[in-house]
């Protein structure tokens, strides 16, 4: 409440004295109408700006619209859309209307962006790289969806979890559920703030609202604040007075894919929009959209585990310590070897398997632990693991997504709009992190109150995030193991099964040898080979012993035992039952305001911001540490920046600059710089290069989680947590030198928000009006990056505890890339292009057991061709090819055994996506039919991921 009050103290300061500058200068009101010149029909979403100056309009559905500025007459207004030739018009008279006709045409480089530097300005001439996906272009994508479209886009790569569940990312370190990218939509971050990941387009703008997508790839910190360190994707909906009327989308089709449960199912897509204004005063929409499908499946069933000297070549469900990549349950291992080494060499009461040992021992003169070692492999091979699930017996792959948006919107006076905003979704969906997740009937809200005008905005919003039936599909299958049978007796029976089969058979084959004349000694080897030989056959009787009775998928005894974790929730324990459910319901409260004085000052740009965030933690003490009182935590972030701009050399060169401070309670306040300079010159050619800064502040999770799971207890970075359980005082060793057989003891730094320095020189200019060049090239150094280490931590029992902790880099992290795009106007509008990237981390062999999760391939290029309209007949195709290359894939679901060695690879694919389409313009029909990965190619995107198919689909608008 105490920032909503301060935000509110400041509306009362800013909103008198932009009445009052206001009022001091003349307003101009001036109207008018643009339309498509071929038939005579209002074009909505054209832009209209004063030139040399930030003010301007969009065109609403009639192709009317209102201009306000205090620029004096005469002055000029541009005109442009994309798909038409721009146009500028002379007024001298404010109270004539201006009529225009747009000539339609493919000319490149029109487009207006915004988030390059927070105020409107040409494509052309952004001080940084950005991408932008609009509407015609939304309309003309071959991509299901205009999410999927991103893919298409120069340096932005995919992570695709599930049909509706995909990760942006751009210039390396990608991941599930990337928190080094920032998504907002409407300005409002939709990152779940307690389960830490951006939930793609789950809840946010339904295609029939969405108005454009800008992607800013690389360090945007300096203007966006925490997070904004690899880049942001900015969604933005349509204006309900800029677009009326009613809209409607029926898309339906099918999924195929060979290693689905059912190769081939249904896909279905329905959307409805409806917005209306009044006498140009109060607006509103309406927005629902609905998305049912049965999802792709992750089934990959090679063996990840690296015990008993196998690899993911080798590997399979022969190896007894197998632990399968989509195979659940199979996690939990326990060393026969050590664990029946005590048993076996110690005899006493009830020991059959030690008496025996001791007697035989006796019988031939040489010690237990000999005899021991003769019959059973050595320490190295014998890893033994439970049993697992397929996830396609454990996830639910029910896909559906369902969006509601309700939007109103009040001009006071001139452009000074009040707008209040709510967005809600829920739906079932896979995700992948350290596990795979179920995201059942998930439900998230955003909610928004905001002021704005040309010159200003305050806004206050809310992330409501509630995991409704949600659960982690690694921990159900340990979870309906321990729920039939314990590990502890599974383990005793599998190891007592062994060893009385392989003991005896020992025996019984050192006699036979000793009887046939060999000596003690020959007759030794000559067991010991027979029963190693015949280890398989011991491990799989041993396995069938302890399995006997397991709990099937598809019986009523798995279901219920499956149900029964599924509701309890997690971690839950041994004693009284694993659990799987997540019980998140943390908010996110955020107050932000802007303010660019243009109508104060008009030597230079001047904009200044600031934010207040608060995270109110609240997993029902599950997942996040509790404080002394026994209450989840709160998080405060706050941060302001200062931006400064100046045109040169007659306007032809850009200067800008922008400084900002953020400060998260448990980390110290972070500055992050940006300068840039953009030139002009031939009218249409700019070179631009650029030094910025960005960080991350570790989120929640990394801050304050707190949760035991079957592989390792997951601790947030912070003090406070080491000090809990000791890991501060006791010695700890890393995972990967106990596993090598040389302990080596950790020292803890301290854990700080990462930062990112980034430099980059870029050209785009637009050559004869037909061929559009874009390309960059940039260097990144990244500092303190965060990274997870797993420790081992000893007990005087002889046991160890597991922790899995995240930790910053000690040394810095360099990386490098480039990027170049072509687009060419053919004619009669046909349109050809393409782009290609390179992203390499340099140094990349020095890491050592460091898992810096770059995970990004070093070349992935875009090809397409398409037309909007052939020959005037509203036809229109699009056709694209999309490859990328092969890349290691390193994470925290994989382990740090497979990214150590080099054997976590994601294969190079190649995906063609077409579609032709068909505008009927009198009842405003739009038909379309089209495909992703036709060729069906398919592929995974990323590690445990699963694979995609191809992809069909028809649809049928309304006024799109």
């Amino acid at each position: 409440m105490k920032c909503i009050l301060r935000m509110l103290c400041l509306l009362v300061i800013i909103l008198p004295a932009s009445r009052q500058i206001s009022g001091a200068q003349t307003q101009h009101v001036i109207t008018g109408t643009v339309v498509n010149s071929s038939n005579s029909q209002g074009l909505p979403g054209v832009s209209v700006s004063v030139k040399g100056a930030a003010t301007g309009a969009v065109t609403n559905s009639s192709g009317e619209f209102r201009v306000t500025t205090t620029r004096s007459l005469p002055l000029t207004l541009i005109f442009s859309y994309v798909g038409f030739s721009s146009q500028e018009v002379t007024v001298t008279d404010a109270g004539q209307a201006v009529n225009v006709q747009l000539v339609s045409t493919e000319i490149l480089g029109q487009e207006v962006v915004v988030s390059a530097s927070r105020v409107a300005e040409s494509i052309l001439q952004s001080p940084v790289s950005i991408e932008k996906l609009d509407t015609r272009a939304i309309k003309s994508t071959p991509a299901p969806t205009f999410y999927d479209a991103m893919a298409n886009m120069k340096g932005v790569e995919m992570s695709t979890q599930s049909l509706t569940f995909k990760s942006v990312n751009t210039r390396g370190f990608n991941s599930n559920g990337n928190t080094r990218m920032l998504q907002l939509i409407d300005g409002m971050d939709n990152q779940a703030p307690g389960l830490n990941f951006s939930v793609g387009n789950i809840v946010g703008i339904t295609e029939l609202d969405m108005d454009n997508v800008e992607i800013l790839p690389g360090a945007a910190s300096a203007l966006y604040g925490p997070n904004a360190l690899n880049g942001i994707v900015l969604l933005n909906s349509k204006s309900p007075f800029q677009y009326e009327g009613l809209s409607a989308n029926i898309k339906t089709g099918l999924l195929n894919e060979s290693g689905r449960s059912s190769a081939t199912t249904g896909y279905y897509d329905v959307s409805v929009r409806y917005a209306k204004a009044f006498n140009n005063k109060f607006a509103f929409k309406v927005n629902l959209g609905y998305i049912k499908a049965d999802d792709w499946q992750a089934y990959d069933k090679r063996d990840q585990s690296l015990l008993n000297g196998r690899n993911l070549k080798t590997g399979d469900r022969s190896n007894p310590g197998y632990n399968g990549v989509n195979i659940y349950g199979d996690e939990t291992n326990v060393n026969m070897y050590g664990s029946l080494r005590p048993v076996a060499t110690t005899p006493g009461p009830g020991n059959a398997l030690g008496n025996g040992i001791a007697q035989f021992a006796a019988q031939a003169g040489l010690p237990a632990a000999t005899i021991f070692s003769a019959f059973m492999p050595d320490s190295a091979n014998t890893f033994v693991s439970r049993t697992g699930y397929d996830e396609r017996d454990l996830a639910d792959y029910d896909t559906k997504n369902l969006k509601a948006n309700v939007a109103l919107h009040y001009r006071i006076q001139g452009n000074l709009e009040a707008i209040a905003q709510g967005s809600y979704g829920t739906g079932t969906t896979v995700y992948t992190g350290a596990d795979r997740y179920s995201i059942k009937n998930f439900r998230m809200g955003q909610y928004k109150l905001e002021l704005r005008s040309d010159n200003f905005y305050v806004r206050l919003y809310t992330t409501q995030e509630r995991s409704g039936d949600s659960y982690a599909v690694g921990t159900l299958g340990s979870g309906i193991n321990e729920a039939w049978k314990p590990s502890t007796t599974w383990f005793q029976q599998y190891f007592g099964t062994y060893a009385g089969a392989a003991f005896p058979a020992f025996v019984t084959a050192f006699q036979q040898a000793r009887a046939g004349g060999q000596s003690p000694q020959q007759a030794f080897g000559t067991a010991s080979a027979a029963i190693k030989g015949n280890a398989a056959g011991y491990h799989d009787a041993a396995r069938k012993a302890a399995d006997q009775g397991r709990l099937l998928p598809g019986t009523p005894e798995f279901d219920a035992a499956a149900n029964k974790v599924k509701d309890k929730p997690i971690p839950g324990d041994l004693a009284t039952g694993i659990g799987a459910k997540f019980m998140d319901k943390t908010n996110l409260y955020q107050a932000e305001f802007m303010y660019n004085f243009k109508n104060q000052i008009d030597f230079m740009e001047l904009m200044v911001g600031g934010n207040y965030r608060v995270y109110a933690l609240n997993s029902e003490k599950t997942i996040f540490a509790l404080d002394d009182n026994g209450k989840e935590f709160r998080i405060n972030e706050y941060g302001g920046y200062v931006q400064v701009g100046k045109k040169l050399l007659e306007d032809n060169l850009k200067l800008s600059a922008a400084l900002r401070y953020d400060k998260n309670e448990n980390f110290e306040g972070q500055f992050s710089p940006r300068v840039s300079a953009v030139y002009t010159f031939l009218k249409t050619q700019n070179l631009r290069a650029s030094y910025q800064t960005g960080f991350r502040i570790p989120h929640t999770q990394d801050q304050y989680i707190d949760l035991l799971t079957p592989q390792a207890r997951l601790l947030g970075g912070l003090p406070f947590l080491r000090e809990r359980y000791g890991l501060d005082k006791s010695p700890v060793f890393t995972l990967e030198s106990v596993q090598a057989g040389a302990p080596k003891q950790y020292t803890f730094r301290e854990f700080k928000p990462e930062k990112i320095i980034a430099f980059e020189l870029g050209y785009k200019g637009l050559i004869a009006g037909k061929l559009l060049i874009d390309a960059y090239v940039y260097s990144n150094t990244f500092k303190n990056f965060n990274g997870s280490q797993v420790l081992v931590k000893p007990l005087a029992s002889g046991g160890r505890e597991i922790y899995s902790i995240p930790v910053n880099y000690e040394k810095d992290l360099k990386s490098w890339g480039w990027a170049l795009g072509l687009d060419y106007s053919l004619p009669a509008n046909f349109v050809a292009g393409g782009n290609v990237s390179f992203n390499k981390l340099r140094d990349e062999d020095e890491l050592g057991s460091f898992q810096a999760m770059y995970n990004t391939p070093r070349y992935r290029y875009n090809i397409y061709v398409g037309n909007r309209n052939i020959a005037n007949s509203n036809f229109g195709f699009n056709v694209t090819w999309r490859w990328q290359e092969a890349f290691i894939w390193s994470s925290s679901f994989v382990g740090p055994a497979v990214r150590v060695s080099n054997q976590g690879e994601i294969p190079a694919y190649g995906t063609l996506d077409a579609q032709v389409s068909k505008l009927f313009p009198k009842p405003r029909i739009t038909v379309k039919i089209g495909g992703a990965n036709i060729t069906q190619n398919t592929y995974v995107q990323s590690w445990g991921n699963p694979t995609v198919g191809m992809q069909l689909y028809a649809a049928i608008g309304y006024n799109l």
